[in-house]
């Protein structure tokens, strides 16, 4: 502001003072920051009113924008403070500093104008605008050289305001003051002592500002200075003072005017980089300068009823270190506008379903251009949405979530933001905003079930698919996308893996390998279903798989033992009854269930109408009485069939001798094992015969070969099942009175192993020595009947016959 405006601003003030008498004027004069309640003046007796005449004439205040500053009580007829006044805040840097408004009474209508100054206190230390300054000096640079420094700013006014600055240490620089046109002063820090790089590079000084209020009030500000070489001529910029003018309504990036500085310098100390120094604090953040080019920038909205003009220090630096200054001054052009203008400060076109209530979406900056009740503005949204508009200041709203969002429910709002003055008419402005929901992963995938149960017969192909497990995901997109997992067990101490497998895309499960029941019935594992989330989600369930049986087993007789080289017989007195336990077959099968069933049959008999076959138990008996037609050597084929679909057998011959003592059967037995000796040699001329043929065709040879390893991992399967394998001992009978099936008492001890192939049969002594071992080979059979001990310990016997 300059002195002329000043001086005019007093003088009128002054005429408004010397007319109080005659207009129904009072003024005051207060200092600032009084407390609130505290008295300004009987208003009442300076007017010449009673105070009766204040109540009976409803005394009120008018006023345009000072009513919240002071208050009328009726009561006492004086004026109060009623908000805190701070003069700064109030006018700035303008003096005098004045409150105006109207006292208006009714009945009948009288109105008087009070004018209340407010003076200065010395409430506010001078600030500098940064904490420190550095500069880079030439140590070249000469006694005289002046370096400008920011000034402080002092918001108090008069005598309160800045009066002088301190350097320290002043060994090398000292301060200088120069007028200004605009009657401010600037700081200029000058050299009178040379510079020397080498001796120190680096120096430290401080500023400090005093104002001349009581109690005084100061503030300071580091200056740090590098010393350089050789950079002697300082910017100059081409005028002092550069003046501008700009409407209120100029859009943000706005250039204001350009401001050029010359330096004599070439090369890098003669590049110039420009910068604000200074400025007052409202005018913050409002102006920016090209560091390259000079141009001064709008950077934020400017109002007329705010400010009406602004001051900024712009400094030209070298890259020596050297700098100028100059002012810039911008006078701002009123418009008027009459709507409220909405501006969205930031807003958020997606907002995530999972944020929080009282989540800011949109900032939102309203203002009116006009005064008064006109200026006021109230905003609102449309109804039946989750948000809510706030008010933080009187041009500040908010757009906030009121309550929680569920993308599931509404993915997308359209929110229309009304904004009305309280003008008369009102008048009003829009903007819908859209909002959309994003989606956040919060639904983990569901299985359609809590467990599944999967059912596969066994010899199945690997690569089967099973069933499959579905889990559905209720988020979108790639958070829905569900992937299925095979998590890491074991069953039997077998990876899972190893059994089945499951598509990450379908669910669909596999089987890895074949199953045989008979060495695993069930298994279980987990599934996991995770979808494509950040972090994912994730839901597990458990899956059995119930291997189903398959008559894929043969029965296997465990007795009796079928041996090769010798002849078992069971021995029946002739004097057997009806139902005599001849011998009891024993078979087991692997398979479970019904086709493990076993059911015995009679297939071939020498005499069927002297044995049969327990269909349940395989008991070989008796059914009608031995007599002495009947032959000794009786051969029975017993079948051993399951039950299962197709059924499978299994086929053994039981040998029989018909006599009440070992002579009367050994010829018989003997003409037997000599047909099976002969039989036996064919057999063995046959397959030699077989073998040199096969010689001549490796074909055949590879197939024989080929049934040898199939028969060998056959008798491994059964040696490694699960099922047990329960040797059958036959039981012991014994009568002691004489007149049972069985005459004497014999103990068996049976050792086989999983292959009746084989299979080592020990027969331990009998109670009785009615044991014939015959040899088909030897000429003293009788002979050997009467040495019995010496035959029984004979390890290699070919035929053993048993008497029962």
């Amino acid at each position: 502001m300059s002195g002329r405006t000043m001086r005019w601003q007093v003088l009128l003030f002054m005429s408004v003072l010397s007319l109080s008498s005659v207009l129904g004027q009072v003024s005051y004069s207060i200092p600032e920051e009084m407390a609130k309640g505290s008295l300004v003046g009987n208003i009442a007796q300076d007017l010449g009113l009673d105070v009766k005449r204040l109540k009976s004439g409803k005394a009120r205040i008018f006023t345009r924008d000072s009513a919240q500053y002071i208050e009328l009580n009726t009561e006492r007829g004086v004026l109060l403070i009623k908000e805190r006044i701070d003069r700064e805040a109030l006018c700035g840097q303008m003096t005098p500093c004045a409150l105006h408004f109207q006292i208006i009474l009714e009945n009948p209508m009288e109105f008087y104008s009070i004018i209340i100054e407010i003076t200065d206190i010395n409430d506010n230390p001078p600030a500098f605008e940064t904490s420190d300054v550095r500069f880079n000096i030439s140590e070249s640079a000469v006694s005289g050289a002046t370096f400008i420094l920011d000034r402080a700013i002092d918001l108090d006014v008069g005598k309160n305001n800045l009066k002088t600055y301190v350097l320290k240490p002043t060994n090398i620089f000292s301060l200088k003051m120069n007028n200004q046109v605009d009657g401010s002063k600037n700081v200029e820090m000058v050299l009178h002592a040379p510079l020397d790089r080498e001796e120190n590079e680096h120096l430290s000084l401080v500023l400090t500002a005093v104002d001349g209020g009581e109690p005084q009030m100061s503030g300071t500000m580091q200056i740090l200075i590098t010393v350089l070489d050789a950079n002697d001529n300082a910017p100059v910029f081409t005028q002092p003072v550069y003046k501008a003018s700009i409407k209120e309504n100029a859009p943000v990036g706005t250039v204001i005017m350009t401001v050029t500085a010359t330096d004599a310098d070439h090369g890098s100390n003669g590049r110039i980089s420009y910068s604000i120094s200074s400025m007052l604090d409202y005018a913050r953040g409002m102006f920016e300068v090209n560091r390259k080019g000079g141009e001064v920038s709008l950077m934020a909205n400017i109002d007329y009823e705010k400010s009406r003009n602004f001051q900024i220090s712009v400094r030209a630096s070298d890259d020596g270190g050297l700098t100028g200054s100059c002012k810039v001054i911008v006078d701002v052009l009123d418009i008027n506008d009459n709507k409220p203008d909405i501006h969205i400060m930031s807003k958020s076109n997606v907002i995530s379903e999972d944020a929080k209530p009282n989540t800011v979406v949109t900032m939102i900056n309203v203002e009116d251009a006009d005064s008064g009740e006109n200026s006021k503005v109230q905003c609102i949204i449309n109804d039946d949405i989750p948000f809510v508009m706030k008010s933080s200041t009187n041009s500040f709203y908010s757009l906030v979530t009121d309550s929680d969002l569920d993308r599931e429910r509404a993915s997308e709002y359209n929110i229309t933001v009304t904004c009305s003055d309280e003008g008369v008419p009102s008048l009003s402005s829009s903007v819908t905003l859209t909002l959309q929901i994003s989606d956040v992963n919060d639904n983990a995938p569901v299985f359609e079930r809590s467990s599944y149960e999967a059912y596969i017969v066994e010899n199945n192909t690997p690569g089967l698919s099973v069933f499959t497990v579905k889990a559905r995901d209720a988020d979108w997109n790639q958070n829905a996308r569900v992937s299925y997992i095979l998590e890491d067990s074991s069953v039997n101490g077998v990876p899972v893996s190893s059994y089945v497998s499951v598509s990450a895309d379908s669910g669909v499960i596999h089987a890895v390998r074949s199953f045989d029941y008979e060495q695993i019935k069930d298994f279980q594992f987990r599934v996991k279903a995770q979808d494509g989330g950040s972090p994912p989600l994730s839901s597990n369930v458990t899956v059995k798989i119930l291997i189903q049986d398959l008559n894929d087993n043969a029965p296997q007789v465990l007795y009796p033992v079928q041996t090769g080289g010798s002849l078992v017989a069971e021995m029946v007195p002739r004097s057997a009854d009806v139902g005599y336990l001849v011998t009891k077959v024993v078979a087991v099968d692997v398979d479970s269930g019904q086709n493990a069933w076993l059911s015995y049959k009679l297939q071939k008999a020498t005499d069927r109408a002297l044995f049969e076959v327990g269909l349940q138990n395989g008991e070989i008996r008796t059914i009608r009485q031995v007599t002495d037609k009947d032959a000794v050597k009786q051969r029975l084929t017993v079948v051993v069939e399951d039950n299962g679909q197709p059924s499978r057998s299994a086929t053994v011959n039981v040998n029989v001798a018909v006599a009440d003592s070992f002579p009367e059967v050994l010829s018989e037995f003997t003409d037997f094992t000599h047909d099976k000796e002969y039989n036996d040699n064919l057999t063995f001329y046959l397959v030699l015969a077989l073998a040199v043929v096969s010689f001549l065709f490796i074909t055949c040879l590879v197939v024989i070969i080929s049934m040898k390893i199939y028969r060998w991992r056959q008798s491994r399967i059964l040696y490694h099942s699960s099922l047990p394998v329960i040797p059958y001992y036959p039981p012991r009978y014994s009568d002691t009175l004489g007149t049972g099936t069985l005459p004497h008492v014999y103990n068996y001890e049976v050792c086989r192993t999983t292959d009746s192939r084989k299979s080592d049969c020990k027969f331990g002594r009998a109670g009785s020595q009615n044991v014939l071992i015959m040899d088909p080979s030897s000429t003293g059979t009788m002979q050997r009947i009467q040495s019995e001990k010496s035959i029984l310990d004979e390890p290699d016997s070919p035929i053993e016959v048993r008497k029962l």
